[in-house]
């Protein structure tokens, strides 16, 4: 046994060379992501709108209801009485549909490629990472609509006006720190799926309330104080703040509950990856 594990220990490749071959397989992880974007498509009169539909309803909706059913004051929802509320639910919700359907994909990644899995090598880790660009793809597309929203509600009498600033060369950042989460994240949810398929039932439905935890659609300060801290343990909360930071308000979003968020990122991609590729070996017996 003991001789066993030593064998397996010096087959792990070292954290160097997995991302050498990563780099290798980048054209696999690509063209894995180019046949999810095509099968998703395939067959669909509105083909790449698809991208737009899901956050532009829900949108509709959430202004609807809290609009005009509950009728909430718009600064209580926005923090801003002169913020359109249909804007600030769209940048919240452009970035969670990434988010959610990223990990959706991911998640069943590895399941759902089971020749590739049992019968060819390459890093593994090729199959979450690709749905997740996948998912990039649909959340570009939605970001620009978000900027000709943006646009068109500068023009509307409201008294609202998009006004050009600085932080918007920030939102890169804020998006490396969200796929930072989401690979994290995806591969270890991917890994645990192969295991226990009932972790991909689990996130389908954990993900709907997940949502409304994480002020996607209303302000942070809308909340209680305690409330507010608890929400804030959520890492999505100050990443989906920070891109309403840095385009609508015109504001750095690197105060501490973002840096918290990076940390939290950087510490799940961790933690992740170095699982995922000690458990590799058992991929393929219990796939």
């Amino acid at each position: 046994m003991t001789a066993f594990t030593t064998h397996m220990e010096l087959t792990v490749p070292s954290a160097g060379q997995r991302i050498r071959e990563l780099v290798r397989y980048r054209q696999l992880m690509w063209m894995l992501a180019w046949r999810d974007i095509r099968v998703r498509y395939k067959h669909s009169i509105l083909g790449a709108a698809w991208a737009v539909v899901p956050p532009a309803a829900m949108m509709v909706i959430f202004t609807f209801v809290f609009g005009e059913v509950v009728e909430v004051e718009r600064e209580r929802l926005t923090g801003n009485e002169t913020i359109p509320y249909s804007l600030f639910a769209f940048s919240g919700l452009v970035p969670w549909m990434f988010f959610a359907n990223g990990l959706t994909s991911a998640i069943g990644s590895l399941v759902s490629n089971r020749p590739l899995v049992t019968k060819i090598y390459f890093p593994r880790e090729v199959f979450p990472l690709s749905a997740i660009v996948s998912a990039f793809l649909d959340f570009v597309i939605a970001s620009v609509v978000l900027v000709i929203l943006s646009a068109l509600l500068h023009y509307y009498p409201n008294g609202w006006h998009f006004q050009a600033s600085w932080t918007i060369a920030l939102i890169p950042i804020v998006v490396l720190v969200q796929i930072t989460f989401m690979a994290g994240l995806g591969l270890l949810l991917s890994m645990a799926n192969l295991f226990y398929r009932d972790v991909g039932f689990l996130f389908r439905s954990i993900i709907q309330l997940w949502m409304f935890v994480t002020c996607v659609v209303y302000q942070l300060e809308a909340t209680a104080p305690w409330k507010r801290i608890l929400i804030q343990l959520n890492p999505m909360t100050p990443i989906i703040r920070a891109y309403r930071e840095c385009l609508i308000y015109g504001q750095a979003p690197f105060d501490g509950p973002f840096l918290y968020a990076a940390v939290v990122s950087f510490l799940a991609l961790a933690i992740g990856w170095t699982w995922f590729r000690r458990r590799e070996f058992e991929f393929a017996e219990n796939i």
